[in-house]
């Protein structure tokens, strides 16, 4: 069992309360195993109310490969598992104060930003970012196709004059970044991960994971590259279908994994397989897109379908109760 599993699963594991209760000196020993092993992300994103993307998939990708979630607001979408309607930003003073509140209790391993909706937050955020600086931050890029083009505009600018220089890993799909990033790429040859990595780096980003990437008709290449070299790649299996989500799963874990303690090439490789068997599982609650099942483990195996399968005995006895034995 790898150690995305066991991560995941001790989730799961309730413990039963002791016969007796605990001295002030245990107390102390377990909150100290507590604050050694359990890792935090500070999380910047928006609320999706398909449950697709946005804040909540952040908290459930975290959360699945076992670290804590501490999740700052910054808008709202009007939305469904088909397409962005609307998007309500929070002001800058609501994020920050959330931000705050939180950081002044708890320090987190990793900050992950996601769409946060204006250049304003944007500007909150880079200021909180600044005053942690030996905290790494992951930054996804999402396709803002849906939005008005001076709303993209306005806020892509922002994100690269402020949060750029700030970010330590940028996580977005090739063509999203290729359009921000190389808006005059010339070339008739497409940009590889290694030309979207130097633009990154020209501002300020070490390391960019560049996502969907055509191998060929039946795999899809996600690269972790800088201006000089591929640092991992992954290839997958193409899965036929639209997703909505994806680029969030992936990016929470990944911050999720740094958090917890692994190197960036492996955190990179294990955040892509998590998302392959997320995808792989992945479900359409409604009519529009597919969205990752991040608790993909937790899914019953064969043998408890089988047994849900048979389940009790459904007849018209099953519902009825006898007068004389009710109890009062």
């Amino acid at each position: 069992m790898s150690r995305l599993y066991r991560a995941s699963k001790q989730l799961m594991t309730t413990p039963l309360p002791p016969s007796d209760p605990p001295d002030s000196e245990t107390n102390s020993a377990l909150d100290n195993e507590e604050e050694a092993t359990i890792a935090c992300v500070l999380v910047f994103n928006s609320s999706d109310p398909s449950g697709a993307a946005g804040i909540s998939a952040d908290v459930l990708a975290i959360a699945s490969v076992g670290a804590h979630a501490l999740p700052v607001l910054t808008g709202a979408y009007a939305r469904d598992t088909a397409q962005i309607f609307d998007f309500f930003p929070l002001d800058e003073e609501a994020v920050g104060d959330q931000a705050r509140a939180v950081l002044e209790d708890v320090p987190p391993q990793v900050i992950k930003v996601g769409f946060v909706g204006s250049p304003e937050n944007i500007s909150i955020i880079a200021e909180l970012t600044a005053d942690y600086d030996g905290v790494p931050v992951v930054a996804y890029m999402p396709n803002l196709s849906w939005w008005d083009d001076d709303k993209i505009d306005q806020y892509l600018d922002a994100f690269r004059e402020l949060l750029l220089p700030q970010t330590s890993v940028l996580v977005g799909h090739h063509s999203t970044l290729r359009r921000w990033l190389l808006p005059d790429w010339s070339s008739e040859k497409n940009p590889g991960p290694r030309d979207i990595a130097k633009a990154a780096a020209e501002l300020g980003v070490p390391y960019t994971l560049v996502t969907g990437l055509t191998a060929n008709d039946q795999n899809i290449d996600n690269v972790l590259a800088t201006p000089e070299t591929v640092v991992g790649h992954e290839k997958f299996e193409r899965i036929e279908a639209v997703f909505s989500g994806a680029g969030e799963t992936l990016s929470a874990a990944l911050a999720a994994l740094l958090a917890t303690g692994l190197d960036l090439s492996a955190a990179a490789s294990e955040a892509l397989h998590y998302l392959d068997r997320c995808l792989d599982e992945g479900f359409r609650p409604g009519m529009g897109k597919v969205i990752p099942d991040r608790l993909f483990w937790a899914l019953p195996d064969a043998e408890d379908d089988d047994a849900e399968a048979e389940g009790p005995d459904m007849n018209g006895d099953f519902f009825e109760m006898s007068i004389n034995e009710t109890k009062h």
